[in-house]
């Protein structure tokens, strides 16, 4: 049973974050906890061991659906590297602010943070495109294959100094860190989604390699549970990457955002009164 429990995390995770370019951390630390708090499946998940674990399984998440969206051509090689420098020591030094947490203070950080991803998530397709013009010294261009060309580009400071909170909230949460990127390079540096949701998967990946090596040398992975997630984690990388290549994932987000604010709002809650 806590294998099959785990098997079913790690699917739900590698589906939904490859689907809308979280990286499905967002999904297995909350799962963690709640099964390791209330339930007798799971011992021993600390919020430092979620963490640390979740990031362990979004490189096989983040790598699964980078393949898969290889084959479609729309990975932004280039831009991906670039957001992985910011992201990388971002990653890093929210590794170390996370062994500082304990439960009841990371419950109500992370309740918070669930949130605003979900309010995140309601309003991006309803925000227009505010372009940043000034010093846009990176300049990128993408066919579709209706043979629709889009033109987009960014300031390479800007680039880094968002990619780098992005990574030190990764760090931190265990989280992918697309929830704040994607909408950023749609919004600020006009991505094409499916461009921005790849190359954020394919930076989730590098992150993750460097953020989960950190959380390792503080023996913050539970390897017979990540054992448990890898598989599902993989399986449902790849099937949400195939089924965002094909639909629109709108209904998707309107659920996983109904599913964040209630999670959130029970972790503030769990949080508080302790």
């Amino acid at each position: 049973m806590e294998w099959l429990v785990l098997i079913l995390i790690g699917l739900s995770a590698g589906f939904l974050g490859a689907l809308i370019g979280l990286g499905g951390g967002i999904i297995v630390v909350p799962a963690l906890l709640f099964f390791g708090t209330y339930t007798s499946l799971l011992k021993g998940i600390s919020p430092q061991v979620a963490v640390g674990t979740s990031l362990l399984i979004m490189i096989f998440t983040g790598l699964s659906s980078t393949l898969t969206y290889l084959k479609h051509k729309t990975v932004d090689y280039k831009s991906g590297l670039i957001f992985f420098i910011g992201s990388g020591p971002g990653g890093i030094v929210g590794a170390w602010v996370n062994q500082a947490l304990n439960m009841k203070t990371f419950n109500i950080y992370f309740g918070i943070f669930m949130i605003v991803v979900s309010i995140i998530l309601m309003i991006r397709n309803k925000l227009k495109p505010m372009p940043i013009l000034k010093g846009k010294n990176i300049q990128r261009t993408f066919t579709d294959q209706s043979g629709k060309t889009y033109e987009y580009g960014y300031s390479l400071l800007l680039g880094l100094c968002i990619a780098f909170f992005v990574g030190f909230l990764s760090g931190i949460f265990g989280i992918g860190g697309g929830s704040l990127l994607v909408p950023a390079m749609i919004l600020l540096f006009l991505f094409p989604p499916h461009v921005a949701v790849a190359t954020s998967m394919f930076m989730i990946f590098l992150s993750a390699i460097l953020s989960s090596v950190t959380h390792i040398s503080f023996g913050n992975v539970d390897w017979a549970y990540a054992a448990a997630l890898i598989p599902g984690a993989w399986i449902g990388a790849r099937l949400g990457a195939v089924v965002n290549t094909k639909i629109k994932s709108d209904t998707v987000v309107q659920i996983l955002r109904l599913i964040l604010i209630f999670v959130g709002l029970r972790l503030i809650y769990q949080g508080i009164m302790g």
